[in-house]
């Protein structure tokens, strides 16, 4: 196969979106590694101080129960993956993680919640949490599921800056993955968030058995969003006994990072978040992701359900790439 053309792309610092088409996307997994991989970390470094991550903590706030059939998730309902269906959390138990979580190094505080979408009595009490999290002076981010008229607007008004909703996958692998609500319904719920004026955190997954080419059908997808998410988190698939995708054959991690590299070089003023997946990575993995452009990761020993690298492993490993915690916007 012929080397494409870098030409025919569009320009890397291109700050507007609807440029990349999926073929586009293809074309630059498909260079040589190390063009692929010097092309991202230029488009990296000519946005960003590529020392510099954002540490985010993600903590859930109401586990289990959610009624979707998302193959991935542990905490749908009808999977056996031992994890029982909770109630929201109280505020107090929140603000103390919070709390902890700043103290550790984070800059941004990110609420879940396993709901096909919040009732209005659990917006209520999820706005004060906003409230509160904000006024301990983190960033907030909360993913709460589908939204409806109204709902974004309420949260923008508690203080909310990110909402995180993923498009999970390309459009035409979708199906395989949820039946239960379409790509468009997530679609709508991002549009509900961008029009009431909050920040847009939304990636994929990788590793479900999906190919290359769906692999660059979610990048394009993500990269052509008017304007692109300001926050793209791209995890790695977590296989959890009971899930319908345990035991899908796991992702070369050289892919993987080539996925981030897309990330970057199509969305070149994005935080790009090494996600879900980064405890089974090795350390020389997570620095290709680095090099490659993510600058955003989850920090903290648990996801919503699942492992994470703990803060002194994490620290470790900032100490030997002489990489350091990003401060919150505006801070010198």
């Amino acid at each position: 196969m012929d080397t494409p053309n870098l030409n025919e792309f569009p320009p890397a610092a291109a700050d507007i979106a609807g440029r990349w088409s999926a073929r586009q996307v293809e074309a630059l997994f498909d260079l040589p590694f190390n063009d692929l991989i010097y092309r991202a970390h230029g488009v990296h470094r000519s946005h960003f101080d590529p020392h510099a991550v954002q540490l985010s903590t993600l903590i859930s706030v109401k586990t289990g129960g959610c009624p979707e059939d998302c193959a991935y998730c542990p905490q749908a309902a009808r999977y056996h993956t031992g994890v029982a269906d909770e109630k929201l959390l109280p505020l107090d138990q929140v603000v103390a993680a919070a709390r902890l979580a700043k103290r550790n190094g984070a800059t941004r505080f990110c609420m879940g919640a396993a709901w096909r979408g919040p009732k209005q009595r659990d917006l209520d009490q999820v706005a004060e949490m906003v409230r509160a999290v904000r006024a301990e002076g983190l960033e907030t981010c909360a993913t709460l599921g589908m939204l409806k008229a109204g709902q974004a607007e309420q949260l923008k008004a508690a203080g909310l800056d990110y909402y995180n909703h993923n498009v999970d996958t390309a459009p035409e692998f979708y199906g395989e993955i949820i039946t239960t609500r379409t790509q468009d319904d997530r679609l709508e719920t991002l549009g509900r968030v961008r029009r009431a004026g909050i920040h847009v955190c939304c990636g994929g997954i990788v590793g479900m058995g999906e190919s290359r080419r769906t692999r660059a059908g979610l990048i394009a997808q993500l990269a052509s969003m008017d304007p692109y998410p300001e926050s793209v988190p791209i995890n790695n698939l977590v296989q959890v006994p009971g899930t319908p995708l345990h035991g899908t054959p796991p992702l070369d991690p050289l892919e993987f990072v080539r996925t981030i590299a897309c990330a970057r070089i199509t969305m070149p003023k994005a935080m790009v978040r090494l996600s879900a997946g980064r405890q089974e990575m090795a350390e020389a993995v997570q620095a290709l992701c680095f090099f490659a452009g993510a600058n955003s990761i989850f920090y903290g020993e648990k996801l919503l359900t699942t492992g994470n690298p703990d803060v002194d492993a994490d620290r470790a490993l900032f100490a030997k790439l002489g990489l350091r915690p990003m401060g919150l916007p505006g801070e010198s």
